[in-house]
């Protein structure tokens, strides 16, 4: 090692040097005007040390360990759901969920999301079929869905987007006449609740994502939610190579599996959710309150009997009355070290290995084009203080005065 580093993994110099740096870090973050559009809910490190230790002294640091098989538990109780499988991440989850109900042919899904959602279906040698959504909640749009369906639909793949519940009711109904399963991608909708049930408990699987841009995060990771033991015994085969046991493979399976230190992660990250949610709701709260009434700039209802876990907080600009067009609101914002996103733009139907679907052309999705033309995602998480909230309505409304 050259001598330039090596001083770097010595002794005490070493925790000198160690120390010198993370209190430069906090100054750079005290003296800093950016605010982030989201920013990853961190336990105090002692705590995770204390868990490392425990992983350094076991051995023991992936293949259902100690800590997966916790927090296995831990979130099943804290969900509401009856089985919960761990993943590496949450698009791997997406793709076994799909191979464990042997879906095939075509699936529903929806071009207002993520890609991974549709990524998912490719890698599985299954078109998507995309649907529009519901100008309410934009969310896949259940009075849109039969028409979509041909002798090779085999599955619906709704997503909860920004964590509003979809039209579960609606879309079980769809998928019973029809003898259709239903996936939801839950990405979003840790801990969301219809009522006083999970709304992951609808559909025959949902998945989680835990990457560090969501309200619960073991860095990376991801799980497959169900109700039934043995389909979960299946998802764990297929997610460890298929190995039911050291001699017996019993599919061609993929290595999905969580290591502990996301496991020892997601366990400490628990004893806080709660208290993260409401800090979330608060500004929720306070951007509802200051930019009500602006001209222009809408945001989605806070639905009623639903318990949200406030993973995001969008607005919707209308040029012709806001005086100045979403993508310029968006430059203006990032000029001030204000970073917001357009999320979810461009559509999933846009990019190049999907737009020649005949279902992406623009003019079959028409809400969903209009919505990713208008969106802005506000920052939100934990940590966004009052004053940073208010400054963001502040510039919002000066952008569109100046205008």
């Amino acid at each position: 090692m050259p001598k330039s580093e090596n001083h770097l993994y010595s002794g005490s110099q070493n925790a000198a040097e160690f120390a010198r740096l993370l209190s430069l870090l906090d100054q750079d973050g005290a003296d800093n005007r950016q605010i982030l559009v989201t920013r990853p809910d961190l336990p105090p490190l002692s705590e995770f040390v204390e868990y490392l230790e425990v992983i350094w002294h076991r051995r023991w640091l992936t293949n259902n360990g100690l800590f997966h098989q916790q927090l296995e538990q831990a979130l099943a109780e804290f969900l509401g759901v009856k089985q919960v499988s761990l993943f590496s991440n949450g698009t791997l989850a997406l793709m076994v969920a799909l191979q464990v109900l042997r879906i095939g042919g075509e699936v529903i899904t929806t071009p207002y999301s993520f890609v991974a959602t549709t990524h998912a279906l490719s890698w599985n040698g299954i078109k998507p079929v995309f649907c529009d959504v519901d100008p309410a909640t934009l969310n896949l749009d259940p009075s849109k869905i039969e028409a979509l369906i041909t002798p090779q639909t085999s599955a619906i793949m709704p997503v909860h987007v920004y964590g509003n519940p979809c039209a579960v009711d609606k879309i079980g109904r769809i998928a019973d006449t029809y003898g259709l399963k239903v996936i939801y991608d839950a990405a979003h909708a840790f801990g969301v609740k219809t009522g006083q049930n999970s709304v992951l408990n609808y559909g025959d699987l949902s998945v989680l994502s835990f990457h560090a841009t969501k309200v619960f995060t073991t860095m990376e990771g991801g799980a497959i939610v169900t109700n039934d033991e043995k389909l979960k015994n299946r998802i764990d085969f297929l997610k460890n190579f298929g190995f039911a046991d050291e001699v017996t493979v019993m599919a061609p399976g993929i290595n999905g599996k969580m290591n502990e230190m996301q496991a020892a992660l997601g366990l400490i990250q628990l004893k806080y959710v709660e208290e993260r949610r409401r800090r979330r709701e608060n500004i929720a709260t306070l951007y509802r309150e200051r930019l009500a009434g602006i001209s222009g700039l809408s945001f989605l209802p806070d639905f009623p009997g639903v318990e949200h876990n406030y993973a995001y907080f969008p607005i919707f600009i209308d040029d012709s009355r806001f005086g100045c067009s979403r993508d310029e609101l968006y430059t203006f914002l990032k000029a001030d070290e204000i970073f917001v996103r357009r999320y979810f733009y461009p559509l999933i139907s846009h990019f190049p290995m999907y737009r020649g679907l005949p279902s992406a052309a623009p003019e079959n999705l028409p809400v969903a084009e209009a919505a990713a033309g208008r969106v802005i995602c506000l920052p939100m998480y934990a940590e966004l203080t009052q004053n940073q909230a208010e400054r963001i309505c502040r510039r919002i409304d000066e952008i569109r005065n100046k205008k």
